[in-house]
């Protein structure tokens, strides 16, 4: 049997997991149920198990050839080496990939030997086929990879090493033999700006330089034991010196436990009862990978670089950048803003400075971490106004103005619609300003737009709704994009009626024309509330959560060659759907919202649809708020809910206000 039959039915096999383990202890509470390795195998989520801690800059984990976009695939033993950053989920080529380090020459083919893999919150081990191993945990800003090499042992570093190589540079120094310093500057994602970091980087052994090139160095070692360490900082070298000087006195294993700790604060914030293992395991791993971005790039001495090349005072806050906002801002960043409304508060003034010092779609040329796309920005940040979070808008709105009027695109359908969105939230954040003609003026435009576009080309569904592929919108169909503006659906009621479109999103869902594998209509199952039909929302959540035979026709980019049979989330390597991009957390957000029986249809206000959660009991901790939510009377998953008690009120229909999530209350799901 050849090894590629080895590994084909070792993946077959691998449908799940044991829970996770360190040294042969089960890990405590929730973090028992977290599956790195769940979506990391072939173009089925682009997600990695790599060594991370929440909101850090750094994930070591080896990159795989040929790769996916996050750099590892489960699949391929292959691999170039172990690399200290990159994002999770993304499309394009992926970003991050730099300082690869290999335990072999470079051009050497090296194999990851797959059953000695081992990956917990914070923690990659595995060993090698030439015999090498290697174990990987980190802090925000440090990477510590200790090294165990066979006789005549040597480390290749790759300076210049990136998933997007077409903007890449590198320089470097060997300033001892323990010690290298440089700086790498490095395409974001689908080259549209750069990032750039200095790196200082320490070794506990001496070495000795078997060859050199201005991007590459083969080292070699006399110990067959070596540990490195890296410390990484946007701002200047001296940064990065002290955040390794923070971290001198400490060892591997103690800096492992620190971001093990880290990780059960961060999963101990939701207590979940009822509901399978495997279901259990999908919602801790997406609460997992909504933190690992945005990052935080303050210095240790509370600076960060603006994106006009100016360090500034970070005035006691937490810096962020690193973002994937096209996506994000859907489901993601409404979740962390529930879980982490202290973080939030610093990410919404981090957002509100890019605004300040300059700001693209996509990205700059500054960037001080990995990033994607920043557009729709302002629809976080009305969202967390609206929620309780404080935010000044004042220092940012002139670059909110400037982004609506010069940098938003206004050329295809699906563009007018988003267009709407960003001018909707622009409108209210300009009221709240006190700019009341930009208030009027930005309000206007959306509500024209909208009402022109969806009644030209959405209102009446034609043979052509179906189409994805050359249709003049991007990924998405016409289906779709329908129902991209939720904040206009009483407008569309009134143009068409609530059950007729109550009926046609049925059908809409009936016939397959739901793509949960991308997120311009992830938002749909939950518009049946708006239309007087929240049954259907709750019947075809369940169904999306639970239904083994669902039928999906469409994938990231066009419609699957033959359709996909079966829960798009599954507690295996291939645990998404195939072609769905986990997207930097976008898609666990949208997992977790669907499963705790609530969700945020129209960002950029403080409501939740309510329908029919997964679990029986559920245990939020908000800053200092404690929510709890039950179910009573259910029988089956397939029940249906009368009515919902808020601290033993009865609410009035099947929404709910962020204010009750601001204490400590109790929402009962009766049956």
């Amino acid at each position: 049997m050849d090894f590629k039959r080895i590994i084909f039915l070792y993946l077959v096999l691998s449908c799940a997991f044991p829970g996770p383990r360190m040294e042969g202890r089960t890990l405590p509470g929730n973090l028992k149920y977290i599956n790195l390795f769940m979506g990391t195998s072939g173009d089925n989520g682009q997600v990695t198990p790599g060594a991370a801690v929440p909101f850090g800059m750094l994930c070591l984990c080896p990159d795989s050839e040929p790769r996916q976009h996050a750099g590892y695939d489960f699949a391929v033993p292959v691999t170039t080496g172990v690399s200290i950053n990159r994002l999770s989920g993304i499309g394009c080529s992926g970003v991050g990939g730099n300082l690869r380090i290999k335990p072999s020459p470079k051009d050497e083919e090296l194999k990851l030997v797959k059953e000695t893999e081992s990956a917990v919150p914070g923690y990659y081990g595995v060993e090698f086929s030439n015999g090498a191993k290697g174990e990987f945990t980190v802090t925000r800003a440090v990477a510590l990879e200790r090294w165990t090499l066979p006789e005549g042992g040597v480390l290749s570093v790759d300076f210049k090493s990136a998933f997007e190589r077409r903007k890449t540079v590198c320089e470097y120094e060997i300033v001892s033999d323990r010690e290298i310093t440089g700086r790498v500057e490095s395409g974001t994602a689908c080259a549209r700006g750069t990032y750039s970091f200095f790196f200082k980087m320490v070794c506990d052994k001496p070495f000795t330089v078997e060859s050199s090139s201005p991007t590459d160095a083969l080292l070699k070692f006399a110990s067959d034991e070596v540990e490195i360490r890296i410390a990484v900082s946007p701002i200047d070298p001296d940064s990065a010196a002290r955040e390794l000087a923070a971290v001198a006195g400490k060892s591997f294993r103690k800096v492992r436990e620190e971001a093990l700790r880290q990780w059960k604060a961060k999963v101990s914030k939701v207590k979940v009862k009822g509901g399978s293992e495997e279901q259990k395991t999908l919602f801790y791993t997406s609460l997992y990978r909504l933190y690992l971005s945005p990052m935080d790039v303050t210095s240790p001495d509370g600076k960060y670089l603006g994106t006009d090349g100016v360090v500034y005072d970070a005035e006691g806050r937490r810096v962020y950048n690193s973002w994937s906002m096209w996506d994000t801002y859907r489901a993601k960043f409404p979740m962390l803003l529930l879980l982490e409304p202290e973080a939030y508060a610093d990410m919404a003034y981090s957002c509100v400075n890019l605004f300040r010092t300059g700001k693209k779609n996509w990205a700059t040329d500054r960037e001080s971490a990995p990033t994607v796309r920043t557009e729709h920005m302002g629809l976080m940040l009305l969202d967390a106004y609206r929620k309780g979070i404080p935010v000044d808008f004042v220092p940012g709105y002139d670059g909110m103005v400037k982004e609506a009027l010069t940098e938003l695109p206004r050329e295809s359908p699906d563009n007018l619609l988003e267009l709407c969105n960003d001018l909707w939230a622009l409108g209210q954040i300009a009221e709240i300003v006190g700019a009341e003609k930009d208030a009027e003026r930005f309000t206007a435009e959306a509500d024209s737009t909208f009402g022109e576009v969806w009644k030209e080309i959405f209102m009446n569904v034609t043979d052509d709704f179906s189409l994805m592929k050359d249709n003049g919108l991007y990924q998405g169909t016409k289906w779709q994009y329908r129902w991209a503006c939720p904040q206009y659906s009483d407008r569309m009621v009134s143009w068409k009626g609530a059950d007729t479109l109550s009926e046609e999103l049925d059908t809409f869902f009936r016939l397959g024309m739901f793509n949960q594998g991308n997120e311009p209509d992830i938002h749909t199952p939950f518009m049946f509330n708006k239309f007087g039909h929240p049954e259907k929302t709750q019947e075809w959540v369940r169904r999306y959560l639970t239904d083994d035979s669902m039928e999906h026709l469409y994938g990231g980019n066009a419609e699957y060659p033959e359709p996909f049979v079966g829960r798009a989330f599954q507690n295996k390597t291939e645990g998404y759907a195939p072609e769905m991009d986990e997207d930097d957390g976008t898609m666990s957000g949208w997992y977790m919202f669907a499963q705790l029986g609530f969700y945020p249809l129209n960002v950029g206000t403080s409501e939740y649809e309510l329908f029919s959660p997964l679990f029986d009991k559920i245990t939020i901790k908000s800053g200092g708020s404690v929510i709890r939510l039950k179910t009573s009377g259910r029988k089956d998953y397939s029940d249906t809910v009368k009515e919902v008690l808020v601290d033993g009120e009865r609410l009035g229909g099947m929404t709910l206000d962020h204010k009750v999530f601001r204490k400590n209350s109790k929402v009962v799901f009766k049956y």
